[in-house]
């Protein structure tokens, strides 16, 4: 097995285990220069849906279901052109547009703080943010501009990765059934993704783990930084693969 793809698992799944997302997009940052999406994307879905179930299972305690469903439902419809799109060929430029939002997000969560839970969400922004998420989520299983979104919505981290994985695993079933039914998904990469799975439970669980050692503020800024190189990563290696 390529080494590579072993260290890519590893760092991914501690980052998922630590802040609940940013996995696709460190998994992807280290693969992306020799790999294409189409190939990335299918794998790191199979190796994220146990994930997203175990963090949820974990953290059901502060799930909303009236505030995670509604999003889940826009997330699925921004899905159906993402899937299409990926099937079709080159989309850096949406990628680079993505990883400024991303970052703007990120550091407005940063300098500002997130909002008050009490303060009733926009609906249309809502809207916006959850069919934006699912063609992201379509395109490249990259879930960051929804947990930018959740993150300035919830109260706590327990409740944010309890919300956000949720919404990662409903998003993540219909993916898979897309990506089937599409042929994006082949019999070899669920091969390879069970070979993997050892991997991602251990860095999970260290990641899970290194994130019950800090404290709630800190875990915050965490969540706020990663979003931050998520979307910085996202706009730098597709602005390399643009012009290379």
């Amino acid at each position: 097995m390529d080494w590579l793809l072993v260290i890519a698992v590893f760092c991914a799944f501690f980052v998922k285990g630590l802040v609940g997302f940013a996995n696709t997009l460190v998994f992807t940052s280290i693969l992306s220069f020799g790999t294409s999406n189409l190939n990335i994307s299918p794998l790191e879905l199979l190796l994220n849906y146990p994930a997203n179930f175990y963090i949820s299972w974990k953290e059901r305690a502060f799930i909303s279901w009236k505030y995670c469903l509604p999003i889940s439902l826009l997330v699925l419809l921004g899905i159906l052109p993402g899937v299409f799109l990926l099937k079709m060929g080159k989309v850096e430029v949406i990628k680079i547009v993505f990883g400024f939002v991303v970052v703007f997000l990120g550091l407005d969560m940063f300098l500002q703080g997130r909002r008050e839970t009490d303060t009733k969400p926009n609906r249309i922004f809502l809207a916006i943010v959850g069919l934006l998420s699912g063609l992201l989520c379509g395109l490249f299983g990259i879930g960051a501009l929804l947990s930018a979104y959740i993150g300035r919505t919830t109260d706590s981290t327990k409740s944010f990765k309890g919300n956000l994985c949720v919404v990662f695993f409903i998003e993540n079933t219909f993916r898979i059934i897309m990506y089937s039914v599409t042929g994006i998904l082949t019999f070899s990469t669920l091969k390879l993704a069970i070979l993997l799975y050892p991997v991602m439970f251990l860095s999970l669980f260290a990641g899970m783990k290194a994130s019950d050692l800090f404290n709630e503020q800190t875990v915050k800024k965490t969540i706020y930084v990663m979003l931050i190189l998520s979307g910085l990563s996202l706009v730098l290696t597709n602005v390399v693969t643009l012009f290379r």
